[in-house]
């Protein structure tokens, strides 16, 4: 007998034994008496089976599952001595689980997510992954876009190759929220399995898988405000990094690719310190772990030195605290009581400041709760006979390069772009005894809505490039010249699928007859007024969003002896390319679409087509017919709608199944 601590191993599962001539007694009067030799029956696991009759010592039997279900525990186990007196089986029999989710994949890459991702996954989920290289000579990498799972209780395993559930081919084993930058599988195949319990769950995640060269830990990537030396990624190579001025290095410093294709630790972060002295003539200002989130309970201060006899400029790239609750003071000096130049909170960029001496101090206060993005804030300093450098605007270009008294520089947006703050041109002047620029520095951005008259141009969602806002109504309308027509054309276009839409009109206004409405990522190459006018009308709801779009739109002439080019259904083909007067065109949708309307295109006496463009529409439920066809879900491959209640019926030939 032996105490539970001076057990090492995970201990086994002894199983009474029914054979009566193998029976074993520990202890009587003379001792131990016999020794067992065979293992118990372990039996077949339910919806599985067992390979192997054989249960004496040093013996294995393997488990598999039927179709459909999935292994969990080991695939094989092994007859053997415990204590000098038992025969035990090394592990538990495992169990089958029927698989409700996952699907087979292919390469050369793509991407997968967990069940209703962006949404909570579904409780009591068996969902398993498979993917498989086309090249055999390669593996397979993943990386996780986002990752979140309900800690300790859902889990996602990833093994190597295609037996799922095998414990041997086991890389990682994830739960939480943090994962490995990489996974890299050995062989050309990855495994994932998915379980989730009765409870709560999370988000899920999102993966993107591709295949690469074998003996490779694939590319880790670059931290944010860092630097790596090396560009090796196969077994044995060494990645080695470090921080740009002002930031500080958490992690390794350097990860080395191993043999079993994984690197040996995630590349390290780059983090602006919470306090720190300045001195370089310019940098940058970081709210910590920006633009991520800065936490809570924080106080931090940083100071900017300059030579004596010079000033700071403050340019504030991006700005975003808990308003009320979270500040940024910036005073004119280096102690706690110097003068206030300006205290920031909420979401509102700040204009730009100057100090008045050679100091400045900025002090970042966070409460217990809550937090923004944060800050990003590049300061520059400057002589007293000249102003600050006022950069170059985003979305814009910069003419003039002297910052001296008495100078000017312009800018101008890019096309797209208007002014959102300052004019054309500011100049360098003595005000009230200070050196400063005439003007705010100019800043240019998306307007939301306007009117266009120009003969070509670029319509961006406001934000562009980066995310819209929300609770949008924004209206443009085009005008081209009496008797010609508009073209636009998507470059780009994302937004929230069935809740942030852009209604595209054949005329001046709301009333007008309707083009198209669009959301999600899915809208035609191009579309074509029937007038010199088109409208156009975005509205977004009060929570998420998305990069929006870039839509060009020019004039041109209607031919007198046909119609402009209809376009082409996304999803779609067309059948004749004649766009003459009184010719017709027709299309049809891929496998799993319909046609909003199947009769074909006329091209009329004046000039337009007798219809719009259809579309071709994933929907949700009806009858299909004949002998074979594809079931789409409502929008795919965009994310289906919630709310939905969707019947589809399948009808073949009579007599057939």
């Amino acid at each position: 007998v032996k105490k539970a601590i001076d057990f090492k191993s995970r201990g086994f599962k002894l199983f009474p034994g029914k054979d009566n001539s193998n029976k074993f007694s520990i202890l009587n009067e003379g001792g131990i008496k016999q020794a067992s030799n065979l293992c118990p029956d372990p039996g077949e696991p339910e919806n599985g089976k067992r390979i192997g009759s054989d249960f004496s010592l040093g013996a294995t039997v393997q488990f598999s599952c039927d179709e459909d279900y999935v292994l969990q525990g080991s695939k094989s186990i092994t007859c053997q001595r415990i204590a000098e007196v038992f025969a035990a089986w090394s592990d538990h029999r495992p169990v089958c689980k029927v698989k409700t989710c996952g699907s087979n994949l292919q390469g050369p890459g793509g991407t997968f997510t967990s069940p209703n991702f962006p949404f909570q996954y579904d409780s009591n989920a068996q969902c398993v992954w498979v993917i498989t290289a086309i090249n055999t000579n390669k593996v397979i990498q993943i990386n996780f876009e986002e990752f979140d799972l309900e800690i300790g209780y859902d889990t996602l395993t990833i093994g190597d190759g295609g037996e799922v559930g095998d414990p041997k081919t086991v890389l990682q084993v994830l739960t939480g929220s943090f994962v490995p930058d990489l996974i890299v599988s050995m062989s050309n195949q990855m495994w994932l399995h998915l379980q989730t319990d009765e409870s709560v769950g999370s988000i899920g995640f999102k993966v993107n898988y591709k295949e690469i060269e074998k003996e490779s830990c694939g590319d880790p990537g670059t931290p944010l405000y860092g630097i790596r030396e090396g560009d090796g990624f196969s077994n044995r190579d060494v990645l080695r990094f470090e921080c740009q001025f002002g930031f500080e290095l958490i992690g390794e410093k350097s990860i080395i690719c191993q043999e079993n294709n994984q690197w040996s630790a995630n590349i390290p972060i780059c983090i602006f310190p919470c306090l720190s002295n300045f001195t370089a003539p310019m940098g940058t200002v970081l709210s910590p772990d920006y633009p991520e989130g800065y936490g809570n309970n924080l106080n931090c201060i940083w100071t900017i030195i300059s030579d004596p006899g010079s000033r700071i400029h403050l340019s504030f790239n991006d700005f975003d605290l808990e308003s009320q609750f979270d500040f940024l003071a910036v005073k004119d000096g280096d102690s706690p009581d110097s003068p206030i130049i300006g205290t920031f909170t909420g979401a509102e960029v700040p204009s730009h400041l100057t100090s008045n001496g050679h100091i400045l101090r900025l002090e970042f206060q966070a409460d217990h709760s809550m937090s923004g993005r944060g800050f990003n804030i590049t300061y520059n300093t400057f002589g007293h006979n000249e102003c600050p450098d006022p950069g170059v605007p985003i979305n814009a270009r910069r003419f003039g390069d002297n910052f001296q008294l008495g100078s000017s520089i312009s800018v101008i947006c890019e096309e797209g772009f208007i002014k959102t703050q300052g004019t054309e041109t500011i100049t360098c002047m003595l005000v009230d005894g200070k050196v400063m620029w005439s003007g705010p520095i100019p800043k240019c951005g998306a307007p939301c809505g306007g009117h266009f008259s120009s003969p070509s141009g670029v319509i961006l969602s406001p934000g562009w490039p980066g995310y819209y806002k929300d609770s949008l109504n924004c209206e443009w309308v085009i005008e081209a010249e009496p008797g010609h027509s508009i073209k636009i054309t998507f470059e780009r276009f994302q937004t929230e699928l069935n809740y942030d839409v852009l209604e595209v009109h054949d005329g001046p206004n709301l009333l007008s007859p309707l083009l198209g409405s669009y959301n999600g990522t899915q809208v035609p190459q191009f579309l074509f007024s029937s007038s010199n006018f088109i409208y156009l009308l975005f509205t977004t709801d009060n929570s998420r969003s998305n990069n929006g779009f870039k839509i060009h739109y020019e004039s041109v002439t209607v031919n007198t002896y046909s119609c402009l080019d209809p376009g082409i259904p996304v999803h779609g083909r067309r059948y004749g390319h004649d766009f003459s007067i009184g010719s017709t065109v027709s299309f049809s949708c891929d496998p799993g679409y319909r046609l909003s309307h199947e009769e074909p295109l006329l091209c009329e006496k004046n000039h337009w087509w007798s219809h719009p463009l259809p579309t071709c529409d994933a929907l949700c439920g009806g009858d299909v017919r004949g002998p074979s066809g594809t079931i789409l879900s409502p929008g795919y491959p965009d994310l289906y709608p919630n709310s939905l209640n969707c019947t589809w019926t399948v009808d073949v030939t009579h007599g057939k199944g």
